[in-house]
């Protein structure tokens, strides 16, 4: 009896520290880019991801996340990646070290859109 016991008290343990968004769907994201015209270079914090079009796993973030499309004769583009919040971290229910994981990891977050067609405007 006092074994079960030991278990039971060890399986809640676990279970009251997991960080469940992160544990079952993942930091990242699969989005994919498309331009008119194509060709254009993707960057996220300055960094070149890919040239449209293309699709990339990109790390979620419970902070906003800034992309810039560039392609020479066409104006830059900027805009954000739409998100919202995952549902799955309700599963920590009253575990604030599994919100705090989520949290930390960008899993209270995932992207909204998984694709997005940006139309490039020449320059003047």
């Amino acid at each position: 009896m006092k074994k079960k016991l030991n278990y039971l008290i060890l399986g809640v343990a676990v279970f009251s520290m997991s960080s469940c968004a992160t544990i079952f769907t993942g930091t990242k994201d699969t989005i994919r880019f498309n331009s008119v015209p194509e060709g254009a270079q993707v960057y996220k914090d300055g960094l070149e991801l890919c040239k449209t079009p293309c699709t990339v796993p990109v790390k979620r973030s419970i902070n906003d996340v800034d992309i810039e499309m560039k392609k020479d004769g066409y104006q830059t583009r900027f805009f954000t990646l739409d998100k919202e919040f995952n549902v799955v971290s309700v599963i920590n229910l009253l575990s604030p070290i599994g919100w705090g994981v989520d949290a930390l990891s960008g899993s209270l977050m995932k992207y909204d859109r998984k694709a997005y067609e940006i139309e490039l405007e020449p320059k003047k």
